[in-house]
């Protein structure tokens, strides 16, 4: 398992994101939310994640961008526990949602328990 998240597993077709808004379903593992959908497009990539951090709760983008870098990461090390368990191509938004800073290992432990929640789900 290589621990990369390369250009063709970002998320950025226009359609499949508002698919996922329309249609898609949602996990939460509080601060964090996943939104899903299951990509029928021709030749999908097994997986496509966006990240996202609302303006809502970071008014700088600095701040923005810290968080989305964090989800990045934390996504990358942590792949294994969604694509291991996906028999279909999916789409995902991950969404960081509060105003509390918490740190690096919080986030990493969120992300890893909403992983395994969108696991016992697809079961």
């Amino acid at each position: 398992m290589s621990f990369t998240y390369p250009k063709h597993e970002k998320l950025k077709s226009k359609s499949t994101i508002d698919l996922l808004f329309s249609e898609g379903k949602s996990v939460s593992k509080y601060p964090l939310r996943l939104v899903y959908v299951e990509n029928t497009e021709e030749n999908a990539e097994r997986i496509k994640m966006g990240v996202s951090v609302s303006k809502k709760y970071f008014k700088k983008a600095v701040d923005r961008n810290y968080f989305k870098r964090v989800l990045r990461e934390t996504y990358r090390l942590n792949k294994h526990l969604l694509i291991d368990n996906l028999d279909k191509p999916h789409a995902f938004m991950f969404f960081y949602q509060t105003k509390e800073r918490l740190s690096y290992q919080e986030i990493a432990e969120k992300t890893i328990q909403l992983f395994q929640k969108f696991n016992e789900l697809k079961k």
